[in-house]
């Protein structure tokens, strides 16, 4: 599959693992990961765990850490779907797995927390990691959704992982839980808080990405809700404008603006008449020219609400 037509979620798992772990944090990894990923298949009675992923990078990772671990002789195979898009499946298979599963604190039938592979923040943090590479996904970072969630089938396991995210780093990490068909899902979804995921992890090149986009849509969404706010504004000086000009016009035919007796508001009453769409602000400079003084916005607005005052005094309506 070529590299541009890899998801996020699976360029952010491939980076990854090709990372240098030491031992371990290997084991804190494939702790992760058998929890959720791996199965046992009995065949001839003897025993087999199988590690299953849809990345081929990811598959060579997990037989690297496995040998390297163990030395045992893992063997690969994979499958094709039969749906439309006919995905193939990766598999790492170990027999005899009872050693492995006993080291890393894998039981599928107890649901026993494996205390010894989250012991310290590096540990807890690999644990993660693997958890997020057998069941993780995380949006791309074009879509305006921040998203990052590991799905598990269990409800106790998740409550679990989920107070986990919240221990490492100080906490952090503000994880979440909810529940989705069968499963559950531990989620954060404050893009920050994912882009720290994105670091710990590893996925620098992901992170930045990530970033760059992130930082795009945000200046752009400042941008739109300023042209928003421009245009609020303006339609509100329009409005407060029609209403001022038709304030005056009314005083203006019943003589009461020449009888108040003040020259500024006179000049102000023209003003705002020659400029229907001026603001306030520039009013106050048209002013301050005219009559060769400091007018301030609010000496404006004061003069307005004289106007309105009186208009409404003259149509009865106070």
């Amino acid at each position: 599959m070529a590299e541009s037509t890899l998801s996020f979620a699976r360029q952010v798992k491939e980076e990854i693992v090709r990372l240098y772990r030491p031992d371990e944090t290997k084991r804190a990894l494939l702790s992760g990961y058998l929890r959720i990923n791996g199965s046992i298949h009995i065949s001839g009675g003897k025993d087999s765990l199988s590690l299953s992923t849809e990345s081929a990078q990811i598959a060579k990772a997990l037989y690297s850490y496995i040998t390297d671990l163990y030395g045992v002789p893992a063997r690969f195979a994979y499958t094709r779907g039969i749906n439309f898009h006919k995905r193939v499946q990766y598999h790492v298979l170990i027999d005899d797995p009872d050693y492995i599963l006993g080291d890393l604190e894998v039981d599928y039938f107890s649901g026993k927390i494996p205390v010894n592979m989250v012991k310290g923040d590096e540990m807890a943090s690999n644990y993660l990691i693997g958890s997020f590479l057998a069941s993780g996904s995380v949006n791309s970072p074009t879509s305006s959704n921040y998203h990052l969630e590991i799905a598990v089938g269990d409800e106790q396991y998740a409550r679990w992982l989920m107070h986990l995210f919240n221990k490492v780093q100080n906490g952090h990490f503000e994880a979440k839980m909810s529940q989705r068909r069968k499963q559950w899902i531990v989620y954060i979804k404050r893009s920050d808080q994912i882009s720290d995921f994105l670091i710990l992890m590893g996925a620098r090149d992901c992170c930045l990405e990530f970033e760059n986009v992130r930082v795009d849509r945000d200046f752009a969404n400042i941008g739109n809700r300023l042209m928003n706010l421009d245009s609020s504004n303006f339609k509100k000086t329009m409005k407060a404008a029609e209403r001022q000009i038709e304030q005056i016009n009314y005083l203006e035919s019943k003589g009461v603006i020449a009888r108040m007796g003040n020259p500024k508001l006179m000049i102000l009453a023209r003003l705002r008449k020659e400029h229907e769409d001026a603001s306030l602000d520039e009013l106050a400079k048209y002013l301050s020219e005219e009559t060769a003084t400091t007018i301030s916005k609010s000496n404006v607005n004061h003069l307005f609400r004289q106007i309105n005052e009186v208009y409404k005094r003259e149509r009865g309506e106070d």
